[in-house]
Parts: C-alpha cells; sequence; structure tokens
C-alpha cells in the first residue's frame, strides 16, 4: 500500500468518526454505503463512531450504527465501552438504546449471541395441528435442514460469515412425508411482513439421508454441513444464531429422548416438536405434569471472579483450549442449589479461591447440546490458587492492564480470550468497563 492510499484510508475514517461525532446521522449512512468496512473503525485512543456517537449523545448516529451491526462491546484504550461513556456523560437514552439497565449505577449487557429472540415463537399455535399442518405446506414456510445436528449453511468461515440455508416447502416436501424425519416448529417472523398478511412459519427438520445427497436440495450455492459446531456457528449473524440456537437444542433433545425416561417405552412427538409423550397409556409421565416430557435446559453459572485489590481477575483453561487461551470458570448448578452456591462451589473446585459476594450480570443460550450459560461477577475472599487438574489445567490472576491489551488486540504477553460471541467474553468486557477509569 503507497503512503498515498493510506492517507485515503486515514482521510475516510477521519471523515466517518467527525460525522459521528458533530451527529450528522445522514452522512454516516452515506459513508457506510460505500464503505462498509468503516463501521468499527476507530480513531484516536481506540474511540469507534459508536462511542462517539455515545459521547455526544446522539440517538440517530447510534441507531445508524446499530442497524448496521456494529460491535457495541469494543473498548477503547482506558477500557471504556459505548456503554460506560453514554452512562458517564448522562446520555441515558443512548444507554437505554443500547440495551443496558442502570443498576447502582453499573450498566450491562441484556442480549448475547444465541439469545436473539428473531422468531415469535407463538408457543399457542403448538398444539393446533390443523394450523401446523397447513403451514408445512404453505409456499412461504421457511425450513431449516439438519444433518446430524449440524444445519445446512451457505458461505465459509474463512470468509468471515456463514447463512443459515432457508430452504422452501418444494424443496424437502418428499422428506416432510417420511415416518423417521423430525419436524419442529420454530415460530414465525413477523419482521418483514406487509400488513395483512400472514407471517411466514418457520421449520426445523432432521433427517438421517445422506449429507452429500442433501446439499443437492439447495442447488446454485456453495451449501455445507459445519463440522465443528463450537467454531463454525459462531460465525453466524446475530439473527440467525438467534434462530439456530432453538432448533439445535431442540433437535439434541429429540435425538436423546426417544424412550421414556419414566418406564423405557417408546415415545412419540406432540406439540409441533416440544413436548413427547410415552406410547405406554399405563405409563405414570402421562399423569399429571411431568418434566421428562418437555424438552431440557441445563443451568451452568459462568464467572468472572475478581481480586479483592478489584484490579485482577482470575481465568482458567482446559487442556482442550487454544494455547494461550483463558476463559472463565464455570460449571452446572447441581439440585437444589442457589446460583451463588453454585458459583462459590465451582470457583473453589477448580482453583481452590474462595468467593465471597455473588452479583447476576446476563445469560447466553449455549445450543451445545442446550444449556442456559448464566454469567456472573464474584468477589474473592481467598487469593491463593490450588488448581483441580480433574477439572483444568490451569488458573491465573490476571491484571487489567494486560485483560485490556488482549481484548484490544485479540492477545496480549501469551494471553487470549475466548471469542465476543461468548459470554466469557463479555463477562470480562462488562468487568473492564464498569470498573474502568472513567
Amino acid at each position: 500500500m503507497t503512503s498515498w492510499q493510506l492517507s485515503a484510508k486515514e482521510e475516510m475514517v477521519e471523515k466517518f468518526l467527525d460525522a459521528a461525532s458533530r451527529g450528522d446521522a445522514d452522512q454516516v449512512s452515506s459513508l457506510l454505503s460505500h464503505a462498509p468496512s468503516l463501521l468499527n473503525q476507530a480513531g484516536h485512543s481506540g474511540w469507534t463512531a459508536l462511542m462517539l456517537a455515545a459521547r455526544n449523545g446522539h440517538r440517530q448516529v447510534a441507531e445508524a450504527l446499530l442497524s448496521h451491526g456494529c460491535d457495541k462491546w469494543s473498548v477503547n484504550s482506558s477500557g471504556q465501552t459505548a456503554y460506560d461513556i453514554a452512562g458517564f456523560w448522562g446520555h441515558r437514552h443512548i444507554a437505554a438504546l443500547l440495551g443496558g439497565a442502570e443498576r447502582g449505577g453499573d450498566l450491562v449487557p441484556r442480549e448475547n449471541y444465541f439469545g436473539r429472540e428473531t422468531l415469535d415463537r407463538l408457543s399457542a399455535k403448538r398444539t393446533d395441528s390443523p394450523w401446523l399442518e397447513a403451514k408445512k405446506t404453505h409456499p412461504g414456510s421457511v425450513f431449516l435442514l439438519f444433518s446430524d445436528l449440524s444445519p445446512m449453511v451457505s458461505g465459509s468461515r474463512e470468509d468471515g460469515a456463514l447463512e443459515l440455508c432457508r430452504l422452501a416447502y418444494d424443496a424437502v416436501k418428499d422428506l416432510l412425508q417420511k415416518d423417521d424425519v423430525l419436524v419442529v416448529f420454530l415460530g414465525v417472523d413477523r419482521s418483514k411482513v406487509a400488513p395483512g398478511e400472514d407471517p411466514p412459519a418457520w421449520f426445523a427438520v432432521s433427517t438421517d439421508e445422506d449429507a452429500a445427497a442433501l446439499l443437492q436440495r439447495c442447488p446454485g450455492r456453495k451449501c455445507s454441513f459445519p463440522k465443528s459446531a463450537r467454531r463454525d456457528l459462531l460465525a453466524l449473524s446475530e439473527e440467525d444464531a438467534g434462530v439456530l440456537a432453538p432448533a439445535r437444542s431442540l433437535l439434541a433433545w429429540h435425538a436423546r429422548y426417544g424412550f421414556c425416561a419414566t418406564c423405557g417405552s417408546a415415545t412419540q412427538v406432540e406439540e409441533g416438536g416440544h413436548k413427547r409423550s410415552c406410547r405406554n397409556a399405563a405409563c405414570k409421565s402421562l399423569q399429571g405434569v411431568h418434566n421428562t416430557c418437555y424438552p431440557r435446559v441445563d443451568p451452568v453459572v459462568i464467572m468472572l471472579v475478581v481480586h479483592p485489590d478489584g484490579n485482577q481477575c482470575l481465568l482458567g483453561r482446559k487442556n482442550v483450549f487454544p494455547k494461550g487461551m483463558f476463559s472463565c470458570l464455570a460449571g452446572f448448578v447441581e439440585p437444589g442449589e442457589t446460583l451463588e452456591a453454585a458459583v462459590r462451589r465451582e470457583v473453589e473446585e477448580e482453583s481452590g479461591v474462595k468467593a465471597g459476594a455473588v452479583q447476576y450480570v446476563a445469560c447466553q443460550p449455549w445450543p451445545m447440546p442446550s444449556q442456559l450459560m448464566i454469567g456472573c461477577l464474584a468477589v474473592a475472599v481467598t487469593t491463593d490458587i490450588t488448581v483441580d487438574h480433574n477439572e483444568i489445567e490451569d488458573a491465573r490472576w490476571f491484571p487489567r492492564q494486560q485483560v485490556i491489551e488482549a481484548l484490544l488486540r485479540e492477545s496480549s504477553q501469551g494471553l487470549f480470550l475466548p471469542p465476543k460471541q461468548t459470554i466469557a467474553h463479555q463477562l470480562i468486557r462488562h468487568w473492564i468497563g464498569t470498573s474502568a477509569n472513567l
């Protein structure tokens, strides 16, 4: 790249950031239409356009940036997010727009990857069999095809984006007639419907048919079934991730609960794929309400433990992590246990550190197969680390500055953090942002 080209790029970034700072929403949108890569560009001290809009209270600019999918959790060189900046300067309308809620002066995140409610679940229609059958054959309905819990997607992770393949009824109608094919009603999409029109229904379809043959149902596009769910499914858009989460979790539940947990008899699918009932008429599970009949969700606490001095956090790593990656500690909630007790127990079991105060921050669905990650902050009351190597490989206290550098540069002194789509990443950003020196 020549010096002239570099100067032209810098000039474009400066023009974009200046428009955001002045509140010129039209110019911001115009520049983005010609150069989408400007969206998350940072200027002096790591300030992005969203941060400048938050600093000066420009709601229209913030709305325009968010509509283009800007990263609202990026931090500047002082570790501040746009949330923190809006709150500090008293722009409550911007803080509310960004999805924050004031609680003791802290602004907390309320939406995480996999958590966007893209569809209206329309649970009242799950028992309306005639309506569901009509929707299955409607030309406007959308079908997502799964093979071994992997969704059919287009695009490539290397290009930075995957998209769920949306198939029409004609592409799957023969599959829907087969007894061994599972069809789950996901909801309806009201966002793209003209007044007076019925919203399209969405379904997830799971089949054991050969994956290569299934790909032929989506001609003219480069489609595939991702092989690494924990990696590849993080490349979806927020909207697609919000559809995938319930779809994959429900299909995983059906794959594991084909037989009654009470008597061992075969079960049958009901309520649009949101219930399984025992075929044995004498089974106790058919009397009253039993959670064996409904999809399960496993609660998991995930916590960032803060050092008593407030300037360090405790992170651990498992041997399956990539080299240098550390994350928040986590563990399943046990029966009869509060979230706070689960946090303290898991922290002590894995690291030997005792935790005191526990504060809930946010949660995230994690469809691998069906966890609800409950994000918390915990304050340590002891600092000596004794790692349980049956649980994790290592645990260390990391100073704030090193964590900030890892957030800004993706790695710092051998430390790199989980991807931004994970709640572990967002908990770390939350700690840095809400306790930064504003």
